[in-house]
């Protein structure tokens, strides 16, 4: 039997071909879509699952609940890491990574090998203690891990660094040079496995040594600085709850009240009582960290899982494209189920029979899906920013297609087989189809669910794409075009970085330059400080703002405006003494500083305000402006360089010739300053990227179905089509006819789907920007619905005008 309904189910699809090639084509793409997804999906869920023990590794995270909100971060005092060892028995052990690139060699430095003169750029300089590799147990190539950062001045590279720099030796004990301070040379003590993709700290790939260093006098017993992660390793079998609550309890009484009460802290009970301290484990990090401040890229679980509900929307679509395709053509297999009734076919074998086409065009949908994803992914990967693969290798990746052809298989054909084969042999034989084919109810749901979650991703697709654009064009209070970074500037030394500026300036284009390591985007420093009225101190609250370090002509090259006051100048020794500051709009809000020019603040040490910039945007707008203290001073490693006129090419060109002449042993490193905001929303912008292709997928789909759908109305309206055409109807009469159906659908859908997209997209999307895109949401939802009605026009048009243009003789003549 099962043979013959192979040979059935092949002839079938041979017939109708069309059919067939839509019924199959529409079910690839929606599996390609779900196997896509699925692979972005599986790839954000693997992060950090390859630590030994992972399941005892946590970081600990600060909460600080204040004015309605909770602020979550990661960074840490010194001796927290210390005191947790030695207070908490139930901790095997306790390690600090230090990422700032505040400090000097964190971040990203010139490199080279000791023996060598010519520098290289590298990313991804982080200090870490010996007892990150005792918690994370790294691999190690080279080099005992046991010991490998016990020692001052020593460092862990990976291996591709070190087949970079090392070819085909071991390299522990050679030395390395940072920035060019020959003075502190790194020896190389252990070399690791290089850190997969899938882990948060894989942006790292040369640790050095935190032990014996000390950044600031008295900075590793200081509990007021916060600039650690920490991260923990439990012992087996200890109660994470009970411990986590014995942490917290133990820090801030023990220690973090005791600072407060040192330091003055108004109200420090009821402040210290906003805090507490969680842990959080290591392999949550990259998708429940979206709400904690950490300056890690990783991914977001709400993202992850509304794409995997979009994929579960696009294989839905698909199969009720199958359901529709397989009842549109009811009528040509009516007389086939009747006749095989009369002569003795039992039901259930029909059944069989309909079934086993389903899994064969599910079978032919999954290996073309397959070949549609292969093809698709590195497109797909450019758009996730992934390096994903499909699994050949992996023994599971057969069974689990098969698998999932015959449930899709099964799922999508049971309605068409018991619907094909509940057709009366009498009402069959006599030209007539089952009254129950003509019940619209479930097919019209079916399509108005199609519809609605088209509807729903091209609001959202409208949205993102405004958002995105609102953003990168929005006036943030500063100038970013024709703007050059310079990096890497620091290892001329600070008479170099000075001389340099001053040639670069006699550059006929170049309109300023400045040098300042602080620029108002992504990747370059931050300084977190806590500000004071003077004299307030202790009487109170502090206000947390940035602290940043410019030279003279840093308002001038960013075309950053002063609304009081003035700029720094080398004639004034209260300026180069750092005893001079100017703040931003916000800090002199904050500080109600009503008359702010000559107003004294302090945060340790007493400043005078000598100017106030007007507010710009140094974050993400996905945050508001926070307040800013300006102080005169070098911060060299990068230069900034505003160009004049249009030729940037030759300026390019003068300003690189300049560069060998003041560095010779190092390449010039440059960006634009545009660049780097826009890629402050590279996310972002990835975003709407995924949803305009998943939109457009889900809208052919879709279209698949509604041309189905004509199909079947057609086939199911012939006779009152012809019956109307002979009472003089005309092709546009019936053509209206017929289309308004579907339009009804149409605005069904886009009522249900409007509120669910502007609910989802508040939800998951835009409320993570503090400024937004003034939207008109009745504009919106009138262009996706216009959209959407003119698509499902264009695709029922065939069918309606065809079934319009058709000889009513043709479909009277049963009568």
């Amino acid at each position: 039997m099962l043979k013959n309904y192979l040979k059935i189910a092949i002839r079938q699809l041979r017939k109708q071909k069309l059919y067939a090639a839509i019924k199959i084509g529409g079910f690839a793409m929606g599996i390609a879509a779900c196997l896509l997804i699925a692979l972005y999906i599986r790839d954000e869920m693997s992060y950090d699952k390859s630590y030994p023990d992972g399941d005892l590794i946590f970081r600990v995270v600060g909460f600080y609940a204040h004015d309605g909100k909770t602020d979550k971060g990661t960074d840490w005092p010194a001796p927290l890491s210390k005191a947790i060892k030695t207070d908490m028995p139930e901790v095997e052990f306790s390690g600090r990574l230090m990422p700032n690139n505040l400090i000097a060699h964190a971040g990203n430095q010139e490199l080279r090998r000791g023996d060598q003169a010519q520098n290289t750029y590298e990313q991804g300089f982080v200090y870490a203690d010996q007892q990150i590799l005792d918690i994370l147990q790294l691999p190690m190539v080279y080099g005992n891990r046991k010991i490998a950062l016990d020692e001052p001045y020593t460092m862990v590279i990976t291996k591709s660094k070190a087949d970079k720099y090392f070819p085909q030796q071991n390299p522990v004990g050679q030395t390395m040079i940072l920035d060019n301070d020959k003075a502190h040379p790194y020896r190389v003590t252990g070399v690791i496995a290089d850190i997969p993709s899938t882990s948060h700290l894989n942006q790292f790939s040369f640790f050095m040594t935190l032990k014996s260093q000390e950044f600031w006098g008295g900075e590793q017993n200081n509990w007021g600085d916060y600039n650690y992660p920490t991260y923990i390793k439990l012992k087996q079998g200890t109660n994470l709850t009970a411990f986590e609550q014995k942490l917290s309890a133990d820090i801030l009484k023990n220690y973090l009240l005791p600072e407060g009460q040192r330091e003055g802290m108004k109200d420090v009970e009821k402040e210290i009582a906003k805090f507490s301290l969680h842990l959080q484990p290591v392999k949550d990090i990259n998708l429940y960290s979206y709400d904690i401040q950490d300056g890690l890229s990783h991914g977001d679980i709400r993202f992850t899982w509304l794409f995997g509900a979009i994929a579960g929307f696009i294989l839905v679509i698909a199969c009720i494209n199958f359901i529709n395709l397989s009842t549109a053509k009811s009528a040509n297999r009516a007389k086939e189920v009747g006749l095989r009734k009369v002569v003795g076919s039992y039901r259930s074998s029909l059944i069989n029979q309909f079934l086993t086409e389903s899994l064969v065009y599910s079978l032919i949908s999954f290996v073309l899906g397959i070949f549609i994803a292969w093809l698709l992914l590195p497109y797909f990967n450019t758009l996730a920013s992934k390096s994903l693969t499909i699994p050949w290798g992996e023994w599971w990746l057969m069974p689990v297609i098969l698998l999932s052809a015959l449930i899709i298989g099964t799922l999508a054909g049971i309605y068409p087989a018991f619907y094909l084969s509940s057709f009366k042999p009498v009402q069959v034989l006599k030209g007539s189809i089952s009254s129950g084919s003509k019940s619209p109810i479930l097919r019209n749901s079916l399509v108005v669910f199609q519809f609605t979650a088209s509807i729903i991703l091209i609001i959202s697709t409208i949205v993102i794409y405004n958002q995105t654009h609102f953003i990168l064009n929005r006036k943030v209070g500063f100038d970013k075009d024709q703007v050059m970074v310079l990096q890497g500037t620091n290892t001329m030394g600070d008479k170099g970085v000075k001389d340099f500026k001053n040639d670069l300036s006699k550059i006929a284009s170049v309109k300023s330059v400045s040098i300042s390591d602080y620029l108002p985007v992504n990747g370059t420093k931050r300084n977190g400080n806590t500000f004071f009225k003077e004299g307030r101190e202790k009487l109170d609250a502090g206000v947390s703002g940035q602290y940043w370090q410019i030279d003279d002509t840093y308002l001038k090259t960013l075309g950053m405006k002063l609304v009081e006051g003035r700029n720094f100048s080398y004639n004034m020794s209260s300026d180069t003494a750092g005893k001079s500051v100017i703040i931003n709009q916000t800090l002199a809000k904050k500080l109600n500083l009503k008359n702010p020019i000559g107003a004294r603040i302090s945060n340790g040490g007493t400043f005078t305000v000598i100017g106030v910039v007007q507010d710009f945007n140094f974050e993400s707008m996905r945050g508001n402006i926070d307040p800013l203290v300006l102080h005169f001073g070098l911060s060299p490693s990068i230069m900034t360089v505003k160009f004049s006129g249009s030729d940037v090419q030759n300026t390019i060109t003068n300003v690189s010739a300049l560069w060998r002449k003041y560095s010779p042993d190092q390449p010039i490193r440059y960006t634009f300053l545009d660049e780097q905001f826009a890629n402050m929303y590279a996310d972002v912008q990835r975003t709407g990227h995924i949803f305009t292709s998943f939109a457009v997928l889900a809208i052919i789909i879709a279209c698949l179905g509604l041309f189905a759908l004509s199909a079947f109305m057609a086939e199911q309206r012939s006779k009152e089509i012809g019956i109307r055409k002979v009472l003089g109807a005309t092709v546009s009469n019936i053509t209206t006819l017929l289309s308004y159906d579907f339009v009804k659908l149409v605005f069904i859908a886009i009522v249900i789907g409007s509120p669910i997209a502007l609910w989802g997209l508040n939800k998951w999307f835009l409320q993570d920007f503090a400024y937004q895109v003034p939207i008109s949401w009745w504009q919106i939802f009138t262009l996706s619905g216009v959209v959407a009605i003119v698509i499902a026009l264009l695709t029922v048009s065939f069918q309606s005008v065809k079934a319009a243009l058709m000889n009513p003789v043709k479909s009277l003549k049963a009568e």
